[in-house]
């Protein structure tokens, strides 16, 4: 039987425009779901965008619009970003939406009713965060990472008792049967369980949420806290609550991955899999970690109004030159960053000089020397290194299994200078050398699609035309 995949990023506020950050996280997800098609799975990739957020509320509030105009508006930029990215989603769930109002209210109704009660609290809450804050978590009495200070919340809520799951979610994660990439993070959320787990409230008065938000089933003096509500996005796609074959795209038998931030693990590692213990359903397997874009050091943000926007870097250079700096350049779980000038230099080192240098070189070699036809299999070996690469979301180490190819077939063609051979007329005697050097080059698109999708498939076409024509530049150099 097939194997089934289900890949999904996380859903970002849309209170502003997308920024370069989630860019990444898309890059990401794409690159796990492109590799797990190549391999043969039926994969399914889902992204989205959250929009029952009380900072969304803020926003349309500060813009004097309602908040269905600034979802409306905003989610169409998220949804542009991942079109113009190339990213191969099957699916867009907007929380906005009545297909994911009635995945909710299902999901809330599944949850064991012992494990729901209400209470009242006093807190300190980070709308930014959309999240509680402990005194220990400010600094100077301000969240670290929007700068802004906490309002002081009192209200009666529905609470979960995540306390009840401490000990499940720890052999969760301890075991792997949720494996956490990378390991540091999952000895970070392993820490954090074994501190104690306190129980977390999962609804908010309608009142402060600006009647914004999906009604809680029987209370209509509450609306369901926006992370309970986001986290069930990842069953909307699959059809909970509206379809009867939902469970195709979300049960024991196939392979389920979150791609997210390291900002939100908790909400992931911890909250969801207790949320889908209580309503018994399946859990993740997978939970794959990226670090923080920074620019000079400091997070890359909507909310700290430092962003980069990621439509005007592909503009200029193209989705698979962006994918490729943001999948090889940039380190998968640490915070890296994000410089527009490496960007350019990179696109003309590694994309226009090294590998696409070597794709005009070579099929002019081969008009030059009348070598008309490739013969080679369809899905060559991939490199060394390369499933375990990418087997860990090891993006840039994959990647490196295949810009040493590149590497080395450029240096071979250097030591044979074949156009000694074209001058004198023996055509012929190079043709045993450009069939492996093609080969090697075929080997590199082919394994190259989860990463740089439309030149992977340039570059197999390039090879596999009849009669093989000299390649125009596959990325044309950019002035410094």
């Amino acid at each position: 039987m097939t194997q089934k995949t289900h890949v999904t990023t996380t859903i970002p506020y849309v209170n502003a425009r997308p920024h370069v950050g989630f860019a990444l996280e898309l890059a990401q997800a794409d690159a796990i779901a492109r590799y797990h098609r190549l391999v043969g799975h039926d994969t399914r990739l889902q992204t989205g965008t959250d929009e029952n957020a009380l900072k969304n509320v803020v926003a349309a509030s500060e813009r004097g619009i309602s908040p269905e105009e600034l979802v409306s508006q905003n989610s169409g930029l998220f949804r542009a970003l991942v079109e113009a990215l190339n990213v191969s989603a099957d699916d867009f769930v907007r929380t906005s939406e009545q297909r994911h109002t009635t995945a909710v209210e299902y999901f809330w109704l599944s949850l064991k009713q012992d494990d729901i009660y209400q209470d009242s609290y006093s807190a300190t809450y980070c709308i930014g965060c959309e999240d509680f804050l402990l005194e220990q978590d400010l600094v100077e009495g301000r969240c670290p990472d929007h700068g802004t200070v906490p309002e002081e919340v009192h209200e009666q809520n529905y609470f979960f008792r995540l306390s009840a799951y401490q000990d499940k979610l720890d052999r969760l994660i301890s075991t792997n049967e949720i494996t956490v990439f990378p390991e540091t993070r999952k000895n970070e959320i392993l820490a954090f369980i074994r501190r104690g787990l306190h129980d977390i409230s999962i609804s908010r008065t309608a009142e402060r949420a600006g009647g914004w938000g999906i009604t809680v089933p029987g209370d209509p003096s509450q609306v369901v806290y926006v992370w309970t509500d986001a986290l069930i996005n990842y069953l909307t796609g699959p059809g909970l609550g509206a379809s009867n074959d939902w469970q195709e795209w979300w049960n024991d038998d196939m392979l389920k991955i979150h791609a997210i931030g390291k900002n939100v693990w908790k909400f992931h590692a911890i909250y969801w899999p207790a949320f889908l213990l209580s309503a018994t359903l399946s859990i993740p397997n997978q939970i794959v970690i990226h670090g923080f874009l920074t620019e000079n050091g400091r997070k890359i943000s909507k909310s700290l109004g430092n962003a980069i926007d990621p439509l005007g870097c592909i503009n200029e250079y193209g989705a698979d030159a962006v994918r490729y700096y943001l999948l090889r350049m940039l380190p998968p779980f640490i915070d890296s960053d994000f410089q527009t000038e490496r960007l350019r230099l990179v696109y003309n080192t590694d994309l226009a000089n090294d590998l696409g240098n070597l794709v005009s070189r070579l099929t002019t070699l081969c008009v030059r020397a009348g070598y008309r036809r490739y013969h080679g299999e369809d899905a060559p070996q991939a490199p060394a290194g390369y499933h375990e690469a990418l087997g860990a979301c090891l993006f840039d180490q994959a990647l490196d299994t295949l810009w040493s190819i590149v590497a080395e077939t450029n240096k071979d063609i250097e030591w044979a200078a074949p156009w000694n051979a074209i001058k004198s007329g023996q055509h012929k005697s190079i043709h045993s050398r450009l069939h492996a050097w093609l080969g090697e080059l075929y080997r590199v698109g082919y394994w190259l699609a989860p990463f740089m999708p439309t030149t992977a498939k340039a570059i197999q076409a390039a090879i596999r035309e009849y009669p093989i024509q000299s390649s125009a530049p596959l990325f044309p150099r950019k002035a410094l």
